[in-house]
């Protein structure tokens, strides 16, 4: 007979893992009966895998000194993406009605680009759910001195008299 605690403990801590499993309880059970084995599939679903707020998902020019904060007042979550000249530099998660800093951003001049929505799939790096991409049509530029460093705030909702204007952007051109 199949016990049903350890075989749980052991789907539990395979799931965690390796995100899903496909299991035996006949061939995990010390006891086995052919006539009792049956598949038993779990599944982590999305919001398990929610990146946590502040989150560097890809870094590819850091190491700077310059600071870029993010204020999400919204009630979706938000990845920014950095894009320096046409290649991705770095992107951060920020969840809803959260603020995250990120303090390593390398000199330059930056494009802004940012997506919301629910269920973030980290191995897709999208939002599976009512997804928007949104550009901002300044662009940022950190500088670095010897005294010095810069400092950019966003604020990701509309805020009366912001001076931060966006345009929607499709899907094929949001930065990968």
């Amino acid at each position: 007979m199949v016990k049903p605690r350890p075989l749980a403990g052991a789907i539990l801590a395979s799931v965690l893992l390796t995100g899903s499993i496909a299991a035996t309880p006949a061939a995990a059970s010390t006891a086995s009966t052919a006539s009792t084995a049956s598949t038993v599939t779990v599944s982590i679903t999305e919001a398990a895998a929610r990146p946590s707020n502040g989150k560097i998902l890809y870094s590819r020019y850091s190491r700077g000194l310059g600071t870029l904060k993010v204020k999400n007042g919204n009630r979706t979550d938000a990845v920014i993406t950095l894009v320096r000249g046409r290649s991705k530099a770095l992107s951060v998660y920020v969840r809803a009605r959260s603020t995250a800093s990120v303090r390593v951003v390398r000199d330059g001049t930056y494009t802004i680009f940012y997506t919301s929505g629910y269920r973030f799939s980290t191995s897709r790096g999208r939002f599976t759910r009512n997804p928007s991409y949104r550009r901002f049509d300044k662009r940022l530029r950190f500088v670095t001195t010897s005294t010095s460093s810069t400092i950019w705030t966003l604020t990701l909702t509309p805020t009366r008299g912001g001076n931060a204007r966006t345009r929607g952007v499709s899907p094929g051109d949001f930065p990968a």
